[in-house]
């Protein structure tokens, strides 16, 4: 069964993961941890080994695009 647990969002935007959600997951000081984005509900899960290898590669492949410049040309987008 699911169990409700709620954690208040600071004005820097930082929410405290409960320890019951830390212990289920296994999450540890300096873990990384992904959100998953379905319409108006998020899902919060460990960061796998694949999950952090897919997002270092594409950090190295678009720090091109990562400039001032870049910011202003595709705001609007």
């Amino acid at each position: 069964m699911a169990r409700l647990m709620s954690s208040r969002l600071t004005s820097k935007g930082q929410a405290t993961i409960p320890v019951q959600v830390r212990k289920a997951l296994r999450l540890k000081p300096g873990d990384r941890v992904a959100f998953d984005l379905t319409g108006a509900r998020a899902t919060l899960r460990k960061l796998d080994p694949q999950d952090r290898a897919y997002l270092a590669l594409a950090e190295q492949a678009f720090a091109e695009w990562n400039s001032p410049e870049d910011e202003e040309a595709f705001r609007d987008l």
